[in-house]
């Protein structure tokens, strides 16, 4: 490549550009020259070096740098109608070889792949040795364009609701006043020793070249002396971060793996900071979890859960829960609520800044930050990074650490503090380390396999929305009075017994067993199979999308369903979005089911292994996995068992969770509840290894006699103080 270079520095000169043949004002022009040569010998001194790795920050900007000016110079001579034809394939030649040689250098080091696309972040720092490469080329450098006005506080293409509750809660306290500290602590973390420097690409680049193998974790204060409300256990792990909010610390990118109890931790660090009111953005499919978890862990702190236009929200509440699908529609009136923190979930949701749900969340938090001086921030993921170091960037503006140009507040006066320059080795060390230390927190399972069980089973309540939910809460409440109606006509029949008052139990168990008794023997029509059946199939794309998170945040996932159309909807799910999955089916050959099992254990491209209860809850090992979905529910605790067995076994070597969705306010809750209650039966049956039919049956029968006392109870009955209480 330096030979092209070399011929293409024209007639009467040398490799050193010095004229040899005495022309000396031919040789002193630089259009002369060219800028091909140029780039060559960039790019040729880039190779060399990639060739003895670690990439520098300054040989990626040269890179990129001449990667802008290869593209730019072939536009150019594309353009141009004075060359002939002749010389324009000449250098488009020329050029083509600079673009080779950089293809060799991003095949030794991938990563400067990145700095070829056509988004690409271009920094200061480059634009300025992008000008200085064009001078050197005898290029005219074009004036830099004016800067682009500031974007709107937030875009909203979708109209904006302001829901009556809203209204009312604007009515009772119309001014909120910023607060002037905020303010002033702005001014006082402008760049001194730092003025003029670009920081932000070496403050990103710090986690790529400084990193010391160990997970980027800030201090944490001892937990010990951190309790949670009413008595609920507390893991070591999650009251430190507690703890470090109670003693000030306001902004933290919580990066816990899945299963370590990032949702109690946000909300016992807001209870600890005052938080309150606390606005919480989160994925759909989680959304209602929240709702529950506030009711656990801040069981004095009322939550309400915006649902579409908003119309039954409660903004008197002190949290605020909504999901980014909504978002637009309602940022409206958030950001004039008032909020003191801000919770955002699976935060790596916003990395894409250009996206309108990342304005909104980063809209949001300038909102929040200019109010109040010191307001509780957390971002929740467990994967902050997905492709690229400057993932970084939106999470850590949301977080006030930057802006689009400088580092902010704490942050910047730690780089001040630290003496050093990004041009002096030590910088990116004591720059990775400033940034963790305004709060990062990454711990493993393996990390504190302590402090959490061996196994355990985690409740995640989805909402049906809709009008697949309404149908199925329709036909729930069809059944409902399907029982009533038997219940009352029984109940008529045994007048003459004078039969007392409140609801007879055993009555209600004969007629409950009676429609289960219908239900397996007459085909067609609603019934309580049918129903848990459209659950399930409702359930499916909520609990595909959460095991496709977890797949992106901890690696290999197991997903069950009992019914192969929940397998199928599933299974379009993972392909449309490109995640490699493996099958396990009853339908399968041996051959093919070990082939399936096969590629999910050992092949590292397959994340997720989609199987059916009743086919791959016994006899195969997947405990390459740790985290395990449960899309359907089983009708024993036994069944159960067995599919977490698949990974809870000899050898495993990290702490299990089994996710359980389960569809809010519908049977299915109930069932959830009767399954955890016969857990003990199941126990006994050989430690899950063998299915209890009866424990089966005891399931089905006790949820429909639940459905029927709930509606009896709704009706005004009440259950006989000398009745024995339903499960």
């Amino acid at each position: 490549m330096a030979g092209a270079g070399q011929r293409g520095r024209g007639r009467g000169s040398s490799g050193n550009g010095r004229s040899t043949s005495g022309n000396q004002r031919r040789s002193a022009r630089p259009v002369e020259q060219g800028i091909v040569p140029v780039l060559a010998e960039i790019a040729s001194e880039v190779d060399r070096i990639v060739r003895r790795p670690p990439t520098r920050p300054e040989l990626r900007t040269k890179f990129q740098v001449v990667a802008l000016l290869v593209r730019e110079e072939r536009a150019r001579l594309q353009a141009d109608t004075t060359l002939s034809a002749g010389k324009r394939e000449q250098e488009m030649k020329r050029l083509d070889g600079v673009a080779t040689l950089l293809a060799k250098t991003a095949a030794r080091d991938t990563s400067l792949l990145e700095l070829l696309r056509e988004d690409a972040r271009v920094s200061d720092a480059a634009r300025q040795y992008k000008a200085s490469l064009m001078r050197a080329g005898g290029m005219e450098v074009p004036d830099e364009p004016e800067p682009a006005p500031p974007a709107p506080t937030a875009v909203a293409t979708t109209p904006q609701v302001v829901p009556v509750s809203v209204l009312a809660r604007q009515r009772s306290n119309p001014f909120l006043a910023p607060d002037y500290e905020a303010a002033a602590e702005r001014l006082a973390s402008r760049p001194k020793r730092l003025a003029g420097w670009e920081l932000l690409e070496p403050l990103f680049r710090s986690f790529e070249y400084a990193a010391d193998g160990r997970p980027a974790c800030m201090e944490l204060p001892d937990g010990s002396g951190v309790s949670a409300p009413f008595g609920r256990q507390l893991m070591l792990h999650q009251a430190q971060v507690v703890a470090a909010a109670a003693r000030g610390h306001r902004t933290f990118l919580l990066a816990d793996e899945p299963g370590l109890g990032k949702t109690a931790q946000a909300l016992l660090a807001a209870q600890a900071a005052d938080a309150f009111p606390l606005l919480v953005v989160v994925p759909n499919v989680v959304k209602a979890n929240w709702a529950r978890e506030v009711s656990m862990w801040a069981p004095l702190r009322n939550a309400t859960v915006i649902h579409g236009d908003g119309d039954d929200v409660n903004a008197f509440a002190d949290v605020v829960i909504v999901n980014y699908e909504i978002l637009d529609r309602h940022v409206g009136w958030l950001g004039t609520l008032g909020f003191r923190g801000m919770v955002v979930d699976e935060a790596h949701f916003i990395k894409n800044k250009s996206s309108q749900r990342s304005q909104h969340v980063l809209a949001l938090s300038e909102q929040i930050r200019q109010r109040t001086a010191k307001p509780l921030l957390m971002a929740l993921t467990g994967t902050p990074l997905i492709n690229d170091i400057e993932d970084f960037r939106a999470i850590w503006q949301y977080l006030g650490w930057i802006d689009d140009t400088v580092p902010l507040g704490g942050l910047m006066t730690s780089l001040e503090e630290t003496g050093l320059t990004p041009a002096e080795p030590g910088f990116y060390a004591a720059a990775r380390q400033s940034v963790i230390d305004q709060g990062i927190v990454r711990r493993r399972k393996v990390d504190v396999a302590a402090d959490i069980p061996a196994r355990r089973v985690a409740d995640l309540p989805v909402e049906l929305d809709g009008a697949v939910g309404r149908s199925i809460r329709a036909a729930e409440a069809a059944l409902a009075a399907r029982l009533v109606s038997r219940y009352r006509a029984a109940l008529e029949a045994r007048a003459a017994e004078g039969v007392g008052p409140g609801i007879d139990l055993d009555l209600a168990r004969r007629v409950a067993a009676g429609e289960l008794k219908d239900s397996s023997s007459k085909a067609g029509g609603e019934n309580v199979f049918t129903m848990v059946r459209r659950i399930g199939q409702a359930k499916a794309g909520l609990a595909a999308d959460y095991a496709a998170q977890l797949a992106r945040n901890v690696g290999k996932v197991v997903f069950f369903a009992r019914h192969i159309d929940v397998m199928d909807q599933a299974e379009q799910m993972f392909a449309d979005r490109g995640i490699k999955y493996a099958s396990i089916r009853g339908e399968q050959t041996s051959r093919v089911r070990e082939k399936n099992v096969t590629a999910f254990t050992e092949d590292p491209e397959v994340q997720i292994a989609v199987c059916s209860l009743t086919a791959a809850g016994v006899g195969i090992n997947l405990q390459v996995a740790s985290n395990l979905v449960l899309a359907e529910l089983s009708w024993t605790d036994a069944e159960q068992t067995q599919a977490i067995d698949r990974i809870h076994r000899i050898g495993q070597s990290e702490p299990v969770t089994a996710w359980r969705v389960i569809a809010a306010q519908t049977i299915d809750a109930k069932i959830a509840e009767l399954i955890d209650s016969k857990s003990a039966l199941a126990a006994r049956a050989l430690d899950g290894l063998e299915v209890d039919d009866a424990a089966s049956v005891d399931v089905q029968l006790e949820a429909l006699v639940a459905l029927l006392t709930d509606a009896l109870e709704a009706d005004g009955a009440t259950v006989g103080t000398d009745a024995e209480p339903a499960l």
